[in-house]
This record gives structure tokens, sequence and C-alpha cells, in this order.
């Protein structure tokens, strides 16, 4: 199928085309035919699936006609970074069509995006706090509003601004297009979109599924050796681009400076930080600046960088629709990606819940040195071979055995040959 199909105005096909989009992504293809209709949205994708265009390409066509320099279309998303993205791809595709959009967030002075409204803009993209900030100080109105976007409904939820989003929804006119874009549905959410949401049309595309060209690895490590062993596997994989993901924003500062003073070029990325510092982060984790971000996961909400190679869950994230979102970063597209999971003893339980969402078990690698292991699990013949390649590893190799050992693939910690074929069935259970 082609984008042309769609039947968009020449000067939105200019944008999809400098964009360098050829084919719709599921989730474009099934949502923006209703959308070019009128209907209202509940869309269930996650992360990486092309659900931005599916948006604003039909909120594009439908601007072009009417009044300029009145707000028509809110866009509400959860994070700065998430938001900046938004508004940097209405840009790019918007930008033959003359539609201005501007992006509103907390962190920065508010008097630059007022002036900046009331000059003129047709789409706001807004975090909640700012924006109802803003409207309790009557700098703007919002009745002119004819569509509004909520995306990543379910992180909203989880950083508490779904009673922002009801303030700002009495704000808006009755009649108008809404649509409701989430990774998950939890029971909240859904509650909030049957009470915006008119006859919606259900766009569903395997929201809770793991991206198929995406490699799962378990790690069984002890909690006070992960970052050891974060360096060791950093080392040892062609890592071109690596979003690694930590529980807390404390550690993610703390992590992100031990790699940089262990001579890596790393990054972080979390809420404490600056507008600027954050964005300055991101920047240089697009550009390879920094080939480490070290994330928490409300900072990586809006994180949209291609070419990301490995995606570290260095802290197990708390469900598995969590650890399928931080995945979804990696793998895009037709590139393949390796997905890392550090796991302790108290980890197991989660670890269970993500092979049966995955509907596999995650490949186990050997930590030698590292690891807590279920003795029942792992042989001593096991352990012994693990310990021989270890010493094997530790001795200087000849440029042309280097090689040799990165182009065939293996893993992190990799066995022989040998003593893979022969790894025991218990060993991965």
């Amino acid at each position: 199928m082609s984008f042309k199909e769609f039947k968009f105005h020449p000067k939105i096909n200019a944008g999809i085309e400098a964009c360098g989009y050829t084919a719709p992504t599921p989730i474009q293809k099934e949502a923006i035919p209703p959308i070019l209709e009128g209907r209202d949205i509940l869309g269930l994708a996650q992360t990486g699936t092309g659900k931005t265009a599916a948006f604003v390409l039909p909120l594009l066509q439908r601007l072009l006609d009417g009044p300029r320099k009145k707000v028509r279309a809110l866009i509400v998303a959860p994070t700065r970074e998430l938001a900046e993205q938004i508004h940097d791809d209405i840009s790019k595709m918007g930008k033959q069509t003359g539609l201005r959009s501007i992006s509103i967030y907390g962190g920065v002075g508010k008097q630059p995006q007022v002036r900046a409204i009331r000059n003129g803009v047709e789409i706001i993209v807004a975090c909640p706090g700012r924006l109802l900030d803003l409207l309790n100080d009557r700098a703007f109105s919002l009745k002119a509003v004819e569509a509004l976007v909520l995306d990543e409904a379910d992180h909203m939820f989880d950083k508490g601004f779904l009673p922002d989003i009801r303030r700002i929804i009495k704000q808006l006119p009755t009649k108008r297009q809404s649509l409701v874009f989430s990774a998950t549905m939890p029971r909240e959410i859904r509650h909030l979109a049957e009470n915006i949401l008119t006859n919606p049309a259900t766009v569903q595309i395997n929201h809770t599924q793991p991206v198929l060209s995406i490699s799962h690895v378990l790690f069984q490590v002890a909690k006070a050796q992960k970052t050891s062993l974060l360096k060791s596997i950093i080392q040892d994989e062609n890592m071109t681009s690596t979003l690694v993901f930590t529980r807390t924003k404390h550690k993610a500062k703390s992590l992100a400076l031990h790699l940089q003073k262990s001579g890596y070029s790393a990054a972080s990325i979390q809420g404490n930080l600056s507008q600027q510092k954050r964005q300055q982060a991101l920047n240089g984790f697009k550009d390879g600046t920094f080939k480490i971000l070290v994330a928490t996961d409300i900072a990586a909400r809006g994180i949209d960088v291609q070419g990301i190679s490995h995606v570290i869950n260095y802290d197990v994230p708390d469900t598995a629709e969590a650890y399928t979102h931080r995945t979804g970063r990696t793998g895009r597209a037709t590139r393949t990606g390796k997905a890392f999971i550090f796991a302790d003893r108290e980890d197991s339980k989660m670890i269970s819940i993500i092979e049966r969402t995955l509907g596999k078990k995650l490949q186990l690698e050997p930590t030698p040195g590292f690891a807590w292991e279920p003795q029942e699990a792992i042989s001593k013949e096991m352990r012994e071979a693990r310990s021989r390649q270890m010493q094997k590893k530790k001795r200087p190799a000849s440029p042309g055995r280097r090689r040799s050992q990165h182009s065939s693939g293996s893993g992190v910690f990799s066995l022989a040959s040998a003593g893979r074929n022969n790894r025991s069935r218990s060993a991965q259970q």
C-alpha cells in the first residue's frame, strides 16, 4: 500500500516524501482512514509503530481548510521530550502547508510560549501541567479547538495527570474529534476513553506484543555486580547506540556519572535535570556524541532515536508491558536489535511474566563471576566450561582472532561453539 491511496493534499504528500516515508505502517494503515472521516479513535500500539504520523497527517489535512492563526488542534503528551518530538514531526510533515505548531511545557519561561500562541498557531503540543497553568492565567483560549489528541495516555495516568486532563477537557468545545493513543489500557484509561470518545473506531496493533526483530537475552547477576557486568558487556559487544534503563532517577544519574568516569561517552536523562540539560543529553545521543544514554521509564517517553542497537534493562521493569515498551526502541523498521535484562534472585517472578508475554524463554547467557545461579539449574560441568571460557577471554587475542570473534555474532560472554551446543536444557529454565 502507498501513502498516495489516502489522497492527501499535495503539500502533505511533499512532507511525507521529505520524511522518507514510503509505505504506511500497520497503525497508520488502520488509523488514518477513520481519522480522515472525522471519527474518534482509540489506538493501542507500542512505541516505534509510527503512531505520531498516524494522527499528525490527517490532522494536517483537516487544518488545511479553515481559519488560520487560531488554536484548532490540541495534542497532549506526558513528557517534554515527547511534546518536542511531536512538534518536530509536525514541522517536518507540514513544512509546505503553512500550518504552525508550538510545544509548551514547564522548565522554561512562560512568556515566550504565550507570545508565540498569540502571534498565531494552529496546533499546540503540550504537557498537561504547563498547559493548565497557562489556561488558568487566561493566556489564551481553546474554544476554537476542533481536534484533541491524548498521546501516551497510560503514562499520563502513571504520572498522575488524569485530574489535569479532565480540567483541560472542560475548556474544550464539546463538539470536536478526539483521539486517544496508549501502549497499554489500564482500567482508568479505559474509563477516561469511554467518557471523552464518541462511537470510536478501535485500532489495536499488537500493543503488548514484542517486536520480532529483537533478540532477548537474560543475565542472572547479583545486584552489587550489575555495574561491573554492564561495563564488561559494553567492552565485549559491538554497541553503536545503547539505551540503559534504571528504576530511579538517582540510579540513572549515578550510573551515567560512573560510566563517564570510566571513560565511556554516556549521559543520563531523568526528571531532576533542567530542560536544557535534558535536551542536550537527548541531542547528544541522537547525533552520536553520547553512545550510551541512561534513562528512567518516565524520562524515556518521547525518545525517538533511529539506529539504537541495544536496550539494556539494568533494572527489571515493574510490568511486562513496560519491558515491551522499553525494548521496542531497538529493532525498528528492517533493523535487528538486542535487548538485555539484568535479573537477580528477587526478579524471578517478573522474568516469568515477561517470558509468557514473549511466548518463549529468554536466552540465558552465562555470567561467570557476576551471577547468582540456582545450583540445580547449572551443572558443575557448565560452570567449569564457563570458567575456562573466561580464562580464554582474559588472554590477549591477535587482531585476526578478535575480528573473528566479533564477526561471528556470538553472545556477550559466549561459550566456545562446542560448549554452547552442549548447554543443558535445565540451564535455560
